[in-house]
């Protein structure tokens, strides 16, 4: 299992109730360009059409040796291979828990690519403020103890 991209922001802003694993339905060139390590997962988003899960604004650039393929877009969404149960379980936690799907690591599993993403709560501002203080704490805390 090999990590080719990874949501930094993903536990930073949400805090992750339960994880998923997904296959991506995409095209060569795109598995090609994915796999040379030029995707983004930076603000993308899991959106849910017509019963089915889309990876919405994930940036995959066009591979180079591609050639020339009309209409391509980067960011377009693309679709999420995920069990019909499992889309109907996460539906119902989304509407009435208010929760957010999110993008957390994008990785290979063999030769196919998997998109992990979790159920995550968004986190208020006072909640981010106090995780950067409490780890700044323990860094002082640290640095003092070395020096003794």
């Amino acid at each position: 299992m090999t990590a080719l991209a990874i949501n930094k922001r993903a536990h930073f802003d949400y805090k992750i109730k339960e994880t998923f694993e997904a296959g991506l339905a995409l095209k060569g060139y795109e598995v090609k360009s994915i796999k040379t390590g030029h995707i983004s997962l930076k603000e993308s988003f899991v959106t849910i059409k017509g019963g089915e899960l889309y990876l919405t604004n994930a940036h995959i650039p066009l591979y180079k040796q591609a050639g020339i393929v009309p209409n391509y877009d980067p960011a377009a969404p693309r679709k999420l291979l995920v069990k019909k149960s499992e889309i109907r379980q996460l539906i119902g936690k989304v509407r009435i828990q208010g929760l957010t799907l999110v993008p957390i690591k994008l990785y290979t599993k063999r030769r196919f690519i998997k998109l992990n993403f979790g159920l995550g709560k968004g986190k208020k501002e006072y909640d981010k403020r106090q995780k950067i203080a409490r780890r700044e704490d323990e860094r002082k805390i640290r640095r003092e103890l070395k020096n003794f």
